[in-house]
């Protein structure tokens, strides 16, 4: 591939300005997860039995299969007054918290699930911003904290801010596919209690950026470092449904929690969160996802409900799309081959455009990538100089790749990562052409940039 661009690309070095005609026609946005916007089929089922829920006279329509029929009436009962467009209960429907229990019993193969421990909300960021509020000191006291993993989901730093939390950064080793090091938990909570009070440890698995899937003797490792240190555990399971590496297997925090017996299943405390915006399905403009709690007080899950009210109710589409997305069509039911169809072929898609970036990314000089295994990101590391006045390097990078070649990916500064060590963030999970170009155009760019800049130690802006 490099030889390629270096044949097919000129390296005209003289850096981009603003105001001058382009080579574009539009701005491709490989940083972010949308698929439907990048024109990914949405699931047929999904679509049939919301289209049914809004109409409830289609009920009658032979032209959708039996099950589309069914689950919709189900779904439309579960509501008040037989509408979607009533309110719900503040955690979420009745009817879809049981749904949910039971998709994690089932999954956890048998783990008991309290309905009443799931909190539906207008999705991940909704849920994990109303446990900040619950981990957040009071005026006057001193300020609590979170171990946060380097990198991280670009908007989680700001979330804890706000609710005036402190980030503890621990860092995943990037040698080894991104694994978490018990040492490196031990020294982030040393730093820790030397500026805060640290009250919980925040966990992606599988990761966001990075894509690695943790195993389940990492994920034991964690759970007797909560528990010796008495933390909370905040875990992002959202692309649980997302995980594509040949062999790899997901595991979840709450059934290793179980396995571990009574003296961990009864002392640690734990969130774990999950949402429609995953790799799998991606519906992610429904906005819906849930929070499980385990084996938090009475009165702590009566606070949350009542934080739950600023909300009124998270939408019901969404939340009518979660039991879709958790309980979908069986064997038996006519629209289970269309389904599982569609699921393969996204998966199969996920898992072909991740290692086809992976292998891209390794091509260019002056990059690396480690394999992304699970979720929709990969994560390269980009050997850049050092900063230039007031600008990371790969702030930049990136900013002259979206003005030369409209092509826009994220910092990995925006995830956490600074100091001389650049990455950047990109999602190459959907199949268009457009999208596949938007690489080549970046590894034309990463020529470019590596030759203007080549001349000396630091950048300087143009």
């Amino acid at each position: 591939m490099y030889d390629y661009l270096q044949s097919n690309f000129s390296h005209d070095s003289s850096p981009p300005f603003q105001g001058v005609p382009k080579t574009f026609s539009r701005v491709v946005d490989l940083c972010s997860f949308d698929p439907q916007r990048e024109g990914v089929p949405p699931i047929t089922f999904l679509q049939q039995v919301l289209a049914v829920c809004f109409y409830p006279e289609l009920l009658s329509d032979e032209n959708f299969a039996l099950d589309v029929r069914q689950r919709a009436r189900r779904l439309i009962q579960s509501c008040e007054g037989s509408s979607v467009g009533c309110y719900t209960p503040s955690s979420g429907l009745v009817y879809i918290q049981h749904r949910i229990a039971e998709f994690i019993t089932r999954r956890d193969a048998g783990v008991p699930t309290d309905a009443h421990s799931i909190f539906i909300c207008s999705g991940f960021w909704r849920t994990l911003t109303m446990m900040t509020k619950l981990l957040s000191s009071s005026e006057g006291e001193p300020q609590n904290g979170v171990l946060v993993p380097l990198p991280y989901p670009h908007t989680l730093a700001m979330v804890l801010g706000l609710a005036g939390i402190r980030s503890v950064p621990y860092r995943l080793r990037e040698d080894t596919g991104w694994a978490m090091d018990l040492e490196e938990l031990q020294r982030a909570i040393r730093t820790a209690r030397g500026c805060c009070r640290p009250m919980a440890i925040f966990i992606s698995n599988p990761g966001n950026p990075t894509g690695h899937v943790q195993n389940r003797k990492s994920i034991e490792e964690v759970i007797k470092f909560a528990a010796a240190e008495k933390l909370f555990l905040l875990v992002n399971e959202v692309d649980q449904h997302s995980v594509h590496g040949s062999g790899i297997q997901w595991v979840s925090y709450k059934k290793v929690l179980f396995d571990m017996g009574p003296k961990y299943w009864e002392g640690v405390q734990m969130a774990s969160f999950h949402s429609l915006s995953n790799g799998l399905m991606g519906e992610c403009g429904l906005r819906a996802g849930y929070m499980e709690l385990v084996n938090v007080d009475k009165e702590v899950m009566i606070f949350a409900e009542t934080l739950l009210n600023m909300d009124i109710s998270s939408p019901v589409p969404g939340q009518l799309a979660l039991d879709i997305l958790l309980n979908p069509p069986q064997p038996s039911e006519p629209s289970y081959d269309l389904y599982t169809q569609e699921i393969l072929t996204n998966l199969a898609t996920l898992t072909e455009n991740a290692l086809r970036a992976h292998d891209f990314l390794n091509s260019l000089p002056g990059m690396s990538c480690q394999p992304a295994v699970g979720g929709f990101y990969v994560y390269p590391r980009v050997d850049l100089p050092a900063e230039a006045a007031g600008v990371e390097a790969d702030v930049l990078y990136c900013q002259e790749l979206l003005e030369e070649q409209g092509v826009c990916v994220g910092a990995g500064s925006e995830n956490g990562n600074t100091g001389g060590e650049y990455h950047l963030r990109l999602d190459p999970s959907s199949n268009t052409p457009t999208r596949k170009h938007a690489l080549v155009r970046l590894g034309a760019f990463h020529l470019r940039f590596l030759d203007s800049y080549s001349c000396g130690p630091h950048l300087e802006t143009p």
